[in-house]
């Protein structure tokens, strides 16, 4: 998987880092089990600080995309627990949605977005 940082993106690096990754995990760019480049490595590819990969890693695994293991480093691994997933992605669909009806996007038009988004994941 290739990762690509948009330096001049008002979006933190470490954000940027999490959301590619994720996308990877999402499109199957990113197996389970798969071991992840060491933080100083992956910080030399991209050409970024090491703290930042750390904070990357850091987030990913609180939020259960990725395990750290002292021997092999970080490793994707989903959480299991859907029904904190749901809770959480419910709540900030509930906000987005919000954001799209103070703009009249109607029903329709958001599921046929979320169809095709979904669709990329498959």
């Amino acid at each position: 998987m290739i990762i690509e940082i948009d330096f001049n993106s008002n979006e933190a690096i470490y954000i940027q880092l999490c959301n590619q990754i994720i996308m990877g995990i999402a499109t199957d760019q990113l197996k389970v089990g798969e071991t992840l480049p060491s933080v100083r490595q992956l910080a030399d590819t991209i050409g970024i600080n090491m703290h930042t990969v750390n904070k990357a890693y850091s987030v990913l695994r609180q939020e259960g995309f990725l395990t750290i293991d002292r021997r092999k480093g970080a490793v994707i691994a989903i959480d299991a627990d859907k029904i904190r997933a749901l809770e959480e992605m419910k709540r900030q669909l509930g906000v987005v949605l919000a954001r799209g009806c103070c703009r009249n996007i109607s029903r329709e038009e958001v599921h046929a977005l979320i169809d095709e988004i979904f669709d990329e994941y498959k």
